[in-house]
């Protein structure tokens, strides 16, 4: 028989439908447990059998109810099953398949680029950097932030690495007034900003300590299945953990280019990288003069993997602290391989990394 969308009729018989459907889960589910077979709800359970049976689906409410009745806060349960569902599907997500990185420092320029920092004077700061609002929806877009971060209180100014491509800037006499700057505004290992303060001196309340653009790092997928179909090789972009590596910060991850497999022999002389005597052709890991006081980057001579090792080099070489200073990096450290960064949405390197 027809009965029209959304009337009466329609909606009584789908709730009988979904009352026998109700009824035939519970049956089935239920048979092989000794108190519904032949135990207290013995009874029950067969004439819920039986009404199932014989499509008595008013029979079938009345004893759903006795046998399974409403819990309290029902509505809030369902949606606690549902947040413990999504969390666990999302971790899962994250485990085995893809986990969001931020780029820390700019040693993958201009592949890709960390945090990092412009100079600015106060007057540089637009209607975007003031207006709280504005503010907002420009970092949301560009992940770019106007700072000018003056000295809470008179004291000490203490500085501090944060792993992550800033150090926490403060004074001492208020521990949680603080602002993170990018590295890049230091001089290098010194705590000390270029031009200006650095860690131990004195300020006055109110001095200006830094004033500019702090900019957020590439934010990127790292894709953590696809070695699991082939192994890691010469070009890819990886990510790894430092724990265990000497001369690194502990507990955090870095991310370079591989530029050496167990078994390879690999030697840097500037700018090429050579691999079993062969120059590799797109990797070329010293474009640019070494940093101060890296006297062998310019030419590296020839070093063998063990097995289970890979050599990292930042694409960046005068700012890449990287497997020519502190060695290769083993196997058990390797995380993925960089996917497509995905914030923010203005950066330049928006979509797949090459």
């Amino acid at each position: 028989m027809f009965y029209l969308p959304f009337s009466r009729e329609a909606k009584r018989r789908k709730e009988i439908k979904a009352t026998l459907a109700a009824a035939r889960v519970f049956v089935l589910s239920h048979e092989d447990l000794p108190d519904y077979r032949e135990g207290r709800f013995a009874a029950s359970f067969s004439a819920l059998d039986e009404a199932w049976r014989a499509k008595d689906s008013a029979r079938c409410l009345e004893l759903l109810t006795e046998l399974d009745p409403p819990k309290s806060f029902a509505i809030g349960r369902e949606w606690l099953d549902i947040l413990v569902v999504s969390i666990s599907v999302a971790m899962a997500f994250r485990a085995y398949f893809y986990e969001p990185f931020n780029i820390p420092t700019g040693s993958m320029r201009p592949t890709l680029y960390g945090n990092w920092s412009e100079p600015k004077k106060p007057q540089d700061a637009t209607m975007w950097d003031r207006t709280p609002v504005l503010k907002q929806l420009k970092w949301l877009v560009t992940g770019e932030t106007f700072v000018d971060f003056k000295a809470p209180c008179s004291g000490t100014l203490l500085v501090r690495p944060d792993n992550n491509g800033h150090y926490i800037v403060g004074v001492a006499a208020m521990p949680n007034a603080t602002e993170k700057i990018p590295t890049d505004a230091f001089i290098e290992g010194t705590g000390r900003l270029i031009g200006g303060k650095g860690h131990g001196d004195h300020v006055r309340a109110g001095e200006r300590i830094w004033c500019g653009y702090r900019r957020i790092g590439d934010f990127l997928f790292v894709n953590r299945w696809l070695w699991n179909f082939r192994r890691p090789r010469i070009g890819d972009v990886m990510i790894f953990s430092t724990t265990g590596i000497r001369g690194l910060a502990q507990g955090t991850h870095y991310i370079k280019r591989m530029c050496g497999t167990p078994g390879d022999r690999v030697q840097i002389s500037k700018p090429d990288l050579f691999v079993n005597g062969k120059r590799v052709e797109g990797v070329r890991p010293a474009d640019c003069p070494p940093f101060e006081g890296a006297d062998h980057a310019d030419v590296m001579p020839e070093v063998t993997l063990k097995a289970a090792e890979y050599f990292a080099c930042g694409d960046n070489s005068p700012a890449s602290y990287d497997s020519r200073y502190w060695g290769p990096v083993p196997a058990r450290n390797l995380r993925g391989i960089a996917g497509g960064v995905f914030w923010p949405f203005a950066s330049a390197h928006f979509g797949p990394v090459k």
